[in-house]
């Protein structure tokens, strides 16, 4: 892609959101929801697409699952870490890329930050549950037994706040509810 097809095509994927032209070889889109940076090299032969995603202290647990999501889910785009901050990047020789491959990639990025931290939270929360069900089931513990001790350590204070109403707490019990009895049989 030249020069211009790139801001041709920033152009006709953001319209009516404008393109800024900050320096020759970059470009920036800024919404209310993102910013998006293109950079090309000094020699104009790699195309950066970047996206600010999260700081890098907000981030700091879920690192190791980012890097795996590297290697397994983020296709075209990569998580990675600059100034304190985690980015989706797209690099690719400039030569070599298509509108489409242009295009796509973008979109990843998008979803990449549009996602953020929630799906790695969410695995995070899912391998909790299952600890939980096998030492439940290694002490011999039936699905209710566990709901009732959860429900305990709610009412001490040890899960929760003390100062949740009972109304929060019996919709977060009912989400352990959900989660244990949907993994119970797995785990």
């Amino acid at each position: 892609m030249t020069p211009e097809e790139i801001g041709t095509t920033l152009t006709e994927i953001f319209n009516p959101v404008p393109v800024q032209v900050n320096a020759l070889g970059s470009w920036q889109v800024e919404t209310p929801d993102f910013r998006l940076l293109v950079l090309l090299s000094d020699d104009q032969s790699w195309l950066r697409v970047l996206i600010p995603i999260v700081s890098a202290q907000a981030a700091e647990p879920f690192i190791s699952q980012m890097l795996e999501a590297n290697f397994d889910d983020t296709q075209e785009g990569r998580y990675a870490l600059h100034q304190g901050v985690v980015w989706g990047v797209f690099q690719h020789s400039r030569d070599g890329l298509g509108q489409s491959d242009f295009t796509d990639a973008i979109a990843r990025l998008i979803s990449l930050q549009r996602l953020g931290l929630s799906d790695f939270f969410n695995q995070q929360v899912e391998t909790g549950i299952r600890q939980i069900i096998q030492v439940a089931k290694q002490q011999g513990q039936s699905l209710e037994a566990t709901l009732q001790n959860l429900d305990r350590l709610y009412e001490e204070g040890v899960l929760g706040d003390l100062e949740q109403g009972a109304e929060s707490r019996e919709q977060v019990l009912a989400a352990w509810r959900r989660r244990l009895e949907s993994l119970w049989s797995e785990a």
